[in-house]
C-alpha cells in the first residue's frame, strides 16, 4: 500500500519498524508516532514512555471519576469544622477549588502518593494487574 510518504514497505532500514508489532499498533495507521518521539529506537525510551502513557491514563480516568460522582453524592458531616465547611457546601467542578481549604488540597496530594508509591499494599512494592513492567507482557 502506498500514501502520501511513499511505501511504507520500502523504509526497511527506520528504527520505526522495531515498533510495528507491538500491543496497541493498529492498521490502518500502524506504529504512530508524530512527534518522533521513537525516532532513536531506543527500546528503553520506548517501554517508559508507554508505562507514562498508561500512567496518564489511569489518573485521567480517576479524575473523571472525581468529576461526575459529586454530580450524584456527598458525604455528610463537616469537611473543615474549625471554619465551619460542610461537604455539602463544596460545589462540583472547578469551583470547588475555591471552597476547599489547603490542607484538604494537601491531603488529597499525599494520599495520591501513597496510593502511587506503594500500591496501597503498605508491606512491599508490587506492580498492579499484569503489568510486570511497560512490556505488558506479565514476563519478570
Amino acid at each position: 500500500t502506498g500514501s502520501a510518504w511513499g511505501d511504507w514497505a520500502l523504509y526497511t532500514d527506520s528504527p520505526l519498524r522495531a515498533y510495528e508489532n507491538e500491543i496497541g499498533v493498529q492498521a490502518p495507521v500502524g506504529f504512530w508516532d508524530p512527534l518522533e518521539f521513537t525516532k532513536d529506537g531506543s527500546r528503553e525510551n520506548f517501554l517508559r514512555r508507554r508505562a507514562v502513557e498508561i500512567k496518564h491514563g489511569r489518573v485521567s480516568m480517576y479524575a473523571c471519576i472525581g468529576y461526575f460522582v459529586p454530580e450524584y453524592t456527598k458525604f455528610s458531616g463537616d469537611l473543615s469544622p474549625s471554619l465551619g465547611i460542610k461537604f455539602s457546601d463544596v460545589p462540583n467542578g472547578l469551583g470547588a477549588f475555591s471552597v476547599v481549604p489547603l490542607a484538604g488540597w494537601l491531603q488529597i496530594i499525599a494520599f495520591c502518593g501513597l496510593i502511587e508509591n506503594t500500591g496501597f499494599t503498605f508491606t512491599q512494592r508490587k506492580k498492579i494487574g499484569i503489568m510486570l513492567d511497560a512490556s505488558m507482557t506479565s514476563e519478570k
